[in-house]
């Protein structure tokens, strides 16, 4: 085994050390919920299930990143990626659709290619991370959070990783015009005006508006037809199977 190796394991059991028990009964109960779920996310054939289980891992993550005194990571983790971002794509599913045969048609040509390339990519960017973590050496929590843990975090998003920043605010951009446009559908007959809606109205049998249940009613019951002008009740103001019964009040004879 490489001396980097030894040492990040050495440094690793002086943090374990170092730590509280209420920290690590955290870790022990958090990290088997949040790997757990990202399998089921992975396993999964139904698209808002996946994003359930997505929502689980980052609720997860939330916990782990309080533990580590980051509570600014700990309630953006839970507000803007759980609650805004994740909900997001979790209703444009639901409202869109997702169909099992939808899978099987390549509206763009060349996107499982470029999807195979930039999975590549990613999972490149996550074993030279992880290879980063396990050789580099880490500043600390302490000179991290030295002005504070939302000072510190503002200085890095703003200054380091800016660029990082605005392209993934430009990337959930598109993604929300994406959304707006699949969701949207032509209609299929013109939407009428008031004028002809009006129109409509006048050329019908029924001109005048419909007489609502209750309404000059000679009761509080529902059973109690509304009365027109001339004392009579309003057959359209009952329901069918009161008006089988027969006249009102026959059957409280």
């Amino acid at each position: 085994m490489s001396p980097a190796l030894l040492a990040a394991g050495a440094q690793g059991d002086a943090l374990l050390a170092a730590s509280s028990t209420g920290e690590q009964v955290a870790f022990w109960v958090l990290a088997p919920i949040a790997a757990i779920a990202a399998l089921a996310m992975v396993l999964s054939r139904n698209a808002v299930h996946a994003a359930l289980f997505l929502a689980a891992v980052m609720l997860s993550l939330a916990g782990l990143y309080a533990i580590q005194d980051a509570p600014f990571l700990a309630a953006v983790q839970v507000i803007v990626y759980t609650g805004a971002i994740l909900m997001l794509f979790l209703f444009v599913l639901m409202l869109v659709g997702v169909d099992s045969s939808d899978s099987l048609v390549e509206t763009l040509r060349g996107q499982r290619i470029a999807a195979v390339l930039v999975g590549a990519g990613f999972a490149g960017l996550l074993l030279s991370t992880l290879a980063d973590a396990l050789t580099g050496e880490s500043a600390g929590l302490d000179q991290a959070n030295a002005d504070g843990n939302v000072p510190g975090i503002a200085k890095l998003l703003f200054t380091k990783y800016v660029f990082a920043f605005e392209v993934t605010s430009a990337l959930l951009i598109t993604a929300a015009l994406g959304a707006m446009v699949l969701a949207h559908k032509e209609r299929l007959i013109p939407k009428l005006t008031q004028r002809e809606l009006a129109k409509q109205r006048f050329l019908s049998d029924h001109p005048y508006p419909q007489p609502g249940p209750g309404v000059f009613a000679a009761g509080d019951s529902i059973a109690r037809g509304a009365l027109l002008p001339d004392g009579t009740v309003a057959p359209n103001s009952l329901a069918p199977t009161l008006v089988e019964r027969g006249p009102e009040g026959e059957d409280d004879k």
